[in-house]
């Protein structure tokens, strides 16, 4: 049964140095504050795994939490590149970064089957493409039919941290809205942590593709209010737009983007104190411009 408690507890608890940790969410509920806590806490060595890593990963792999990124797709949303993503890989800075790219259609097969149990997903896609010989696939025949089709190895985290919009007091997890792969994220790892919006004595059902994790697959869900900001949680908050374009100047400097983590984040001990921080619009300037 899920454990509610803090999210510094939770990830002394289950976010391990050398873990193997998938941090989900789609367009929104990403879990930026639990990536917060991580690099407040020091993880280093982490496998990171996401189908479309974005701000909150380039912020991971710059303050050099990360030795390996298995993903999909990586960029800032409508800006363009993740800089600290690009100096790992270009560069090697603040350490190398290695790669395992897969399509997002691989990606989320490599959930499903890692949710079901499964040692592996079988699909149509990477034929064809050079992709095949640059990342961990296989050609297996189907036994019925004699097509030729792509297997993918499942994914199985050692922890899953999403956000969602509620949990009820025994740890049931409600989220709705564009939810991605967060449910087969979850179901596929080893142990789930999750962020919530508030939590509430009975869970509300509403919204499009509204999804319930039962508690006995949670390990703990933490009370963080705007946990996903910049992004939002539909319902609770907008999506942050200026804090995306804000960020492509931020990271494309070394000295900006760790003096920005310096006070922003390192600087804070928990979310709410970051949110604070961020509404303070002459520290943001002295951060920006020294």
């Amino acid at each position: 049964m899920a454990e509610i408690t803090s999210l510094n507890e939770a990830v002394v608890g289950l976010v391990p140095n050398g873990a193997v940790v998938a941090l989900e969410g789609f367009t929104h509920l990403i879990p930026f504050a639990a990536g917060h806590e991580m690099v407040r806490q020091g993880r280093h060595d982490l496998t990171l795994i996401r189908m479309t890593p974005d701000l909150i990963y380039d912020q991971l792999i710059g303050m050099g939490c990360a030795k390996k990124l298995i993903f999909s797709w990586g960029g800032n949303p409508g800006v363009g590149s993740l800089h600290r993503f690009r100096d790992a890989v270009e560069r090697g800075y603040p350490g190398p970064l290695e790669l395992e790219e897969h399509s997002h259609a691989g990606m989320a097969t490599r959930y499903a089957a890692g949710a079901s149990g499964m040692p592996f997903g079988v699909l149509r896609g990477y034929s064809g493409t050079d992709l095949m010989a640059r990342t961990n696939v296989a050609v297996i025949t189907c036994p019925f039919t004699g097509e030729d089709l792509t297997a993918v190895p499942a994914v199985n985290p050692d922890v899953t941290v999403i956000h969602a919009q509620q949990a009820d007091r025994k740890g049931n997890v409600a989220m709705w809205g564009i939810t991605g792969v967060q449910k087969e994220a979850v179901l596929a790892a080893r142990a789930a942590i999750v962020t919530v919006e508030e939590i509430v004595d009975e869970l509300s059902l509403q919204g499009p593709n509204h999804v319930v994790l039962p508690t006995w697959v949670i390990d703990a869900v933490a009370l963080v209010p705007r946990g996903s900001h910049p992004s939002y949680s539909m319902g609770y908050s907008t999506r942050d737009n200026a804090f995306y374009k804000e960020w492509d100047a931020i990271s494309r400097d070394r000295e900006v983007f760790s003096r920005w983590m310096d006070v922003f984040v390192l600087g804070n001990k928990d979310h709410d104190d970051y949110l604070a921080s961020l509404d303070d619009p002459a520290l943001v300037d002295q951060v920006l411009h020294g």
